[in-house]
Protein backbone atom coordinates (compact mmCIF):
# COMPACT_ATOMS: atom_id res chain seq x y z
CA UNK A 1 0.00 0.00 0.00
CA UNK A 2 1.36 3.44 -0.94
CA UNK A 3 2.31 5.72 1.91
CA UNK A 4 0.22 8.85 2.44
CA UNK A 5 2.27 11.97 3.22
CA UNK A 6 0.71 14.65 5.43
CA UNK A 7 2.75 17.85 5.69
CA UNK A 8 2.47 19.97 8.85
CA UNK A 9 3.52 23.47 7.86
CA UNK A 10 6.35 24.81 10.02
CA UNK A 11 6.74 28.58 9.74
CA UNK A 12 8.25 29.00 13.20
CA UNK A 13 5.01 29.59 15.11
CA UNK A 14 2.52 27.26 16.74
CA UNK A 15 2.18 24.02 18.64
CA UNK A 16 3.90 21.93 15.99
CA UNK A 17 4.87 19.09 18.31
CA UNK A 18 1.39 18.90 19.86
CA UNK A 19 -0.27 18.93 16.45
CA UNK A 20 2.05 16.35 14.91
CA UNK A 21 1.81 14.04 17.93
CA UNK A 22 -1.99 14.25 17.97
CA UNK A 23 -2.13 13.44 14.25
CA UNK A 24 0.37 10.59 14.62
CA UNK A 25 -1.67 9.14 17.48
CA UNK A 26 -4.68 8.56 15.23
CA UNK A 27 -2.96 8.16 11.85
CA UNK A 28 -3.44 4.95 9.84
CA UNK A 29 -0.36 2.75 9.53
CA UNK A 30 0.36 3.88 5.96
CA UNK A 31 0.38 7.60 6.87
CA UNK A 32 3.51 9.68 7.50
CA UNK A 33 3.17 12.97 9.41
CA UNK A 34 6.00 15.32 8.38
CA UNK A 35 6.66 18.67 10.10
CA UNK A 36 8.34 20.75 7.42
CA UNK A 37 9.41 24.21 6.31
CA UNK A 38 10.42 22.92 2.87
CA UNK A 39 8.09 24.23 0.12
CA UNK A 40 8.68 21.09 -1.97
CA UNK A 41 7.32 18.88 0.84
CA UNK A 42 4.06 20.82 0.70
CA UNK A 43 3.91 20.36 -3.06
CA UNK A 44 4.57 16.62 -2.70
CA UNK A 45 2.19 16.04 0.24
CA UNK A 46 -1.14 14.27 -0.13
CA UNK A 47 -2.68 16.46 2.57
CA UNK A 48 -1.63 19.56 4.50
CA UNK A 49 -2.14 20.71 8.10
CA UNK A 50 -1.51 24.41 8.73
CA UNK A 51 -1.36 25.00 12.50
CA UNK A 52 -0.34 28.14 14.31
CA UNK A 53 -0.76 30.87 16.83
CA UNK A 54 0.59 34.37 17.21
CA UNK A 55 0.50 37.34 14.85
CA UNK A 56 -0.71 37.43 11.24
CA UNK A 57 2.08 39.80 10.18
CA UNK A 58 4.78 37.48 11.53
CA UNK A 59 3.05 34.48 9.94
CA UNK A 60 2.87 36.07 6.49
CA UNK A 61 6.47 37.26 6.78
CA UNK A 62 7.69 33.79 7.68
CA UNK A 63 5.76 32.22 4.81
CA UNK A 64 7.24 34.72 2.38
CA UNK A 65 10.80 34.29 3.66
CA UNK A 66 10.58 30.50 3.41
CA UNK A 67 9.00 30.47 -0.04
CA UNK A 68 5.92 28.67 1.19
CA UNK A 69 3.20 31.16 0.23
CA UNK A 70 2.54 29.77 -3.26
CA UNK A 71 2.73 26.06 -2.25
CA UNK A 72 0.30 26.69 0.61
CA UNK A 73 -2.09 28.62 -1.64
CA UNK A 74 -1.90 25.84 -4.22
CA UNK A 75 -2.53 23.19 -1.56
CA UNK A 76 -5.77 24.92 -0.58
CA UNK A 77 -7.01 24.31 -4.14
CA UNK A 78 -5.83 20.74 -4.68
CA UNK A 79 -5.64 18.56 -1.56
CA UNK A 80 -7.23 18.04 1.87
CA UNK A 81 -6.26 21.09 3.90
CA UNK A 82 -6.74 21.57 7.64
CA UNK A 83 -6.18 25.06 9.06
CA UNK A 84 -5.89 25.52 12.82
CA UNK A 85 -6.19 28.87 14.67
CA UNK A 86 -3.79 31.14 12.75
CA UNK A 87 -4.07 28.55 9.98
CA UNK A 88 -7.72 29.63 9.67
CA UNK A 89 -7.17 33.38 9.96
CA UNK A 90 -4.33 33.54 7.44
CA UNK A 91 -6.62 32.07 4.76
CA UNK A 92 -8.64 35.29 4.73
CA UNK A 93 -8.02 38.32 2.52
CA UNK A 94 -7.02 40.75 5.23
CA UNK A 95 -6.44 41.00 8.98
CA UNK A 96 -7.04 44.12 11.07
CA UNK A 97 -4.07 43.19 13.25
CA UNK A 98 -1.17 45.71 13.46
CA UNK A 99 -3.01 48.41 11.49
CA UNK A 100 -3.79 45.86 8.80
CA UNK A 101 -2.01 43.07 6.97
CA UNK A 102 -2.84 41.29 3.71
CA UNK A 103 -3.23 37.54 4.13
CA UNK A 104 -3.39 34.63 1.66
CA UNK A 105 -6.75 35.68 0.13
CA UNK A 106 -7.89 32.07 -0.23
CA UNK A 107 -11.27 32.90 1.34
CA UNK A 108 -12.62 36.40 0.79
CA UNK A 109 -13.17 38.20 4.07
CA UNK A 110 -11.52 39.83 7.05
CA UNK A 111 -10.06 39.02 10.46
CA UNK A 112 -11.38 41.27 13.24
CA UNK A 113 -10.48 41.89 16.87
CA UNK A 114 -12.97 41.17 19.63
CA UNK A 115 -14.22 44.53 20.89
CA UNK A 116 -15.94 44.57 24.26
CA UNK A 117 -16.79 47.66 26.26
CA UNK A 118 -14.70 48.64 29.26
CA UNK A 119 -17.53 47.58 31.56
CA UNK A 120 -17.84 44.14 29.98
CA UNK A 121 -16.97 41.06 32.01
CA UNK A 122 -15.79 39.36 28.82
CA UNK A 123 -12.07 39.14 28.31
CA UNK A 124 -9.71 39.10 25.35
CA UNK A 125 -8.18 36.78 24.41
CA UNK A 126 -11.05 34.32 24.30
CA UNK A 127 -9.34 31.53 26.19
CA UNK A 128 -10.57 28.16 27.39
CA UNK A 129 -13.20 25.60 26.52
CA UNK A 130 -16.24 26.59 24.48
CA UNK A 131 -18.84 24.95 22.29
CA UNK A 132 -18.83 24.73 18.53
CA UNK A 133 -22.30 24.59 17.03
CA UNK A 134 -22.09 22.72 13.73
CA UNK A 135 -24.03 24.66 11.10
CA UNK A 136 -23.83 22.06 8.35
CA UNK A 137 -22.81 18.47 7.87
CA UNK A 138 -19.21 17.63 7.05
CA UNK A 139 -17.01 14.54 7.03
CA UNK A 140 -14.80 16.04 9.74
CA UNK A 141 -17.76 16.19 12.16
CA UNK A 142 -18.07 12.39 12.05
CA UNK A 143 -18.63 11.07 15.60
CA UNK A 144 -18.27 14.57 17.07
CA UNK A 145 -21.59 15.48 18.75
CA UNK A 146 -23.35 18.77 18.15
CA UNK A 147 -22.16 21.56 20.49
CA UNK A 148 -19.02 19.68 21.54
CA UNK A 149 -16.47 21.69 23.48
CA UNK A 150 -13.08 22.60 22.04
CA UNK A 151 -10.19 24.63 23.45
CA UNK A 152 -9.71 28.21 22.19
CA UNK A 153 -6.99 30.85 22.54
CA UNK A 154 -7.47 33.88 20.27
CA UNK A 155 -8.13 37.61 20.20
CA UNK A 156 -9.27 37.79 16.57
CA UNK A 157 -12.06 36.08 14.63
CA UNK A 158 -12.85 35.61 10.96
CA UNK A 159 -15.69 37.20 9.03
CA UNK A 160 -16.04 35.64 5.55
CA UNK A 161 -17.87 37.47 2.78
CA UNK A 162 -19.69 34.26 1.86
CA UNK A 163 -21.48 32.98 4.96
CA UNK A 164 -22.19 29.69 3.18
CA UNK A 165 -18.60 28.77 4.04
CA UNK A 166 -19.35 28.78 7.79
CA UNK A 167 -19.34 25.24 9.15
CA UNK A 168 -19.46 26.02 12.85
CA UNK A 169 -20.15 28.91 15.22
CA UNK A 170 -19.15 29.79 18.77
CA UNK A 171 -20.39 32.47 21.15
CA UNK A 172 -18.08 34.72 23.16
CA UNK A 173 -19.97 37.96 23.57
CA UNK A 174 -20.82 37.70 19.89
CA UNK A 175 -21.52 34.61 17.82
CA UNK A 176 -18.56 34.26 15.46
CA UNK A 177 -17.55 31.72 12.78
CA UNK A 178 -15.29 29.18 14.47
CA UNK A 179 -15.14 26.80 11.49
CA UNK A 180 -15.00 27.49 7.77
CA UNK A 181 -15.18 24.78 5.16
CA UNK A 182 -15.21 24.98 1.40
CA UNK A 183 -14.38 22.19 -1.06
CA UNK A 184 -11.13 20.60 0.20
CA UNK A 185 -10.57 23.16 3.01
CA UNK A 186 -11.61 22.69 6.64
CA UNK A 187 -10.33 25.39 9.00
CA UNK A 188 -11.04 25.71 12.72
CA UNK A 189 -10.37 28.54 15.17
CA UNK A 190 -10.05 26.18 18.13
CA UNK A 191 -7.07 23.94 18.85
CA UNK A 192 -8.02 20.28 18.27
CA UNK A 193 -4.56 19.25 19.52
CA UNK A 194 -5.63 20.62 22.95
CA UNK A 195 -9.24 19.41 22.79
CA UNK A 196 -9.03 15.87 24.16
CA UNK A 197 -11.12 13.14 22.50
CA UNK A 198 -13.13 15.40 20.19
CA UNK A 199 -9.92 16.96 18.91
CA UNK A 200 -8.35 13.57 18.26
CA UNK A 201 -11.52 12.50 16.45
CA UNK A 202 -11.28 15.56 14.22
CA UNK A 203 -7.68 14.69 13.32
CA UNK A 204 -8.71 11.11 12.60
CA UNK A 205 -11.54 12.31 10.38
CA UNK A 206 -9.17 14.61 8.51
CA UNK A 207 -6.64 11.87 7.89
CA UNK A 208 -9.44 9.65 6.52
CA UNK A 209 -10.86 12.45 4.33
CA UNK A 210 -10.27 12.66 0.59
CA UNK A 211 -11.17 16.36 0.44
CA UNK A 212 -14.62 15.90 -1.07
Amino acid sequence: MDQKLVAVVDYGMGNLRSVSKAAEHVAPANTKILVTSNPQDIVDADAVIFPGQGAAKACMGALMDSGMIHPVQQATKEKPFLGICMGLQVLMSHSNENQGIDCLDVIKGNVKHFEFGADSSLKTPHMGWNQIHQTREHALWHQIPQDSRFYFVHSYYVEPENRDFIGGETTHGITFPSVLNHNNIFAIQAHPEKSADHGLQLFKNFLDWNGQ
